[in-house]
């Protein structure tokens, strides 16, 4: 077991060969209170609950991102309690993600009640006093290694926004007033303004 920031890392291996999907839903459901992570390797990972101040950055970050969601169309939402099992067999919950309603349909009853079998297309992480930079960066780079099209690690602390993408090195914007997420979602332009303030 180790302790990163406010990170709890539970290394299962050698006690247990791996928890199985099933396994891990399992005990999600019966902890609610716990925000749950599974990495590749099989490490369960206790993440601390939102202090206030992140907890309504995150609201007012989903509030921004509805209206767009419900005027597009083109694919459905998630917050930050929704389950996807990675193709390298994570299961991650991004703050708020973004999922073509195309890639949604193919999916079976089963699937679509469990941890999505799929990577988001969009995702964004908005980093907490407990995260560590290097820490999200990590998971960043593994949410567009396993599929996402595009991806925001929002720094409230510094100011920052990190953009990451599949057909380009990450790029750090220092203080933007706005960020597009063009060509991936048509027309979303996040107002910064009203993250950096809370």
């Amino acid at each position: 077991m180790r302790s990163d920031g406010g990170l709890l890392v539970l290394h299962l291996t050698p006690i247990l060969d791996k928890l199985t999907e099933e396994d891990f839903f399992d005990l999600c459901r019966v902890n609610p209170d716990l925000r749950l992570e599974l990495t590749a390797e099989g490490d369960l990972v206790i993440m601390p609950p939102s202090g206030g101040e992140t907890g309504n950055q995150n609201f007012t970050l989903a509030s921004l991102f509805g209206p767009w969601v419900e005027k597009d169309d083109t694919g459905l939402a998630f917050d930050s309690s929704t389950g996807f099992k990675l193709p390298n067999g994570a299961v991650r919950s991004p703050d708020l993600a973004w999922l073509g309603r195309d890639r949604w349909s193919q999916l079976t009853p089963k699937e679509k009640k469990g941890f999505i079998p799929l990577c988001p297309d969009f995702i964004v992480e908005l980093r907490s006093p407990t995260d560590t930079l290097d820490d999200l960066d990590a998971k960043m780079q593994e949410y567009i290694a396993n599929g996402a099209e595009l991806g925001w690690l929002i720094d409230p602390l510094e100011r920052k926004v990190y953009i990451y993408s599949r057909s380009s090195a990450a790029v750090c914007l220092d203080n933007p007033a706005k960020v597009s997420a063009e060509p991936v979602l048509r027309g979303f332009e996040l107002d910064l303004s009203r993250i950096w303030e809370r």
